[in-house]
């Protein structure tokens, strides 16, 4: 194998990394490396608020530079990477979060400021302005007979540039944007539970929409990846860097136990690497702390594939991560 090429953030953690946790970090980032180098192809799956977080200062470039070829996320990170986009100027920081009293808290919901954590996100200038530009493509599919997945409606309305005029951040920050530049495939399972999943919901009971399937459906998000995962690891293995917990990370990982015990294709390889970032721990049947060895038994994970947990704050981690593999 080569040796990493290292940055100053790569350099100081590999020379500081050496126990524990930051040595799981350091691990973790050149299996990742190695497992590139050996021709194999990564998905990466995004839980939590991480683009919230602004993962995307350090994702887009990954993307960018071939080292993601997969993206699974929760709806709330799909569009919250766009809401940052048009609206980062209107959020705010509270710094003192923990502080906030109830009063504290219906303030900032008369403001409509939702709060994630120590950041609050503009309703007016982000969702709303986002849900007329989705409401748009939507209608318009809907008249047409047409459906597609809700990752392809938000493509569309980029695609578009109907949001370029309210850009608030440098474009090459928004991984969404990064995504589309190099046509890395997304899935978004659980796309119901999130701000404009709401919004659809509403618009179909209202009647602005008349077929409630004209945005694609989990299930179908399922049969996609099957046969995509089918078709890249002929050539291929597949790895999974899992960011978080919750369903972006369990939804993917179970299209391999599906393909052998369900559809009996049982030449299909298991993941080929496998890393999971999360602050849960293994208690009471906790499936996000879960380690990687419990996969094994349910038909994911093979004995040899590299396997990884980082018992941290992926906020912290991912980037690291990321600069370690970047040589930043």
């Amino acid at each position: 194998m080569s040796q990493p090429v290292l940055g100053p953030v790569g350099n100081f953690i590999q020379h500081h990394y050496r126990h524990f946790n930051a040595a799981a970090l350091i691990d973790a980032a050149e299996g990742y490396r190695v497992f590139l180098e050996q021709d194999g192809k990564m998905m990466i799956s995004i839980a939590g608020a991480m683009s919230t977080a602004e993962l995307g200062l350090s994702l887009a470039e990954m993307i960018r530079q071939d080292k993601i070829h997969l993206i699974t996320c929760t709806g709330a990170n799909l569009e919250e990477d766009i809401f940052n986009l048009v609206a980062h100027e209107f959020y705010e920081r509270v710094p003192n979060y923990r502080d906030l009293t109830p009063e504290d808290e219906k303030g900032l919901l008369d403001r409509h400021m939702n709060r994630v954590t120590d950041t609050c996100i503009p309703e007016m200038e982000a969702m709303r302005r986002m849900e007329k530009a989705m409401l748009e493509v939507w209608m318009d599919a809907d008249a047409k007979g047409e459906r597609y997945f809700p990752h392809e409606f938000f493509q569309k309305v980029l695609k578009a540039g109907k949001f370029v005029e309210h850009y608030q951040i440098d474009p090459k920050d928004s991984w969404m944007l990064a995504a589309l530049e190099m046509n890395v495939p997304i899935v978004v399972p659980g796309w119901e539970d999130s701000t404009l999943g709401n919004m659809y919901a509403a618009a179909v009971i209202r009647g602005d929409i008349e077929n409630v399937h004209t945005v694609r459906s989990g299930i179908e998000y399922m049969t996609w990846l099957a046969e995509h995962y089918t078709k890249v690891t002929k050539n291929a293995p597949l790895g999974m860097f899992q960011i978080g917990g919750g369903i972006a990370g369990d939804f993917p990982i179970c299209v391999v136990p599906m393909l052998h015990q369900d559809l009996e294709r049982t030449t299909v390889p298991l993941w080929g690497y496998f890393c999971q970032i999360s602050d849960s721990t293994t208690s009471y049947g906790s499936y996000s702390g879960a380690v990687p060895n419990e996969k094994i038994t349910w038909g994911k994970l093979g004995i040899e594939t590299p396997k990884f947990i980082v018992e941290s704050d992926a906020t912290i981690v991912a980037p690291l991560i990321f600069a370690y593999l970047l040589g930043w």
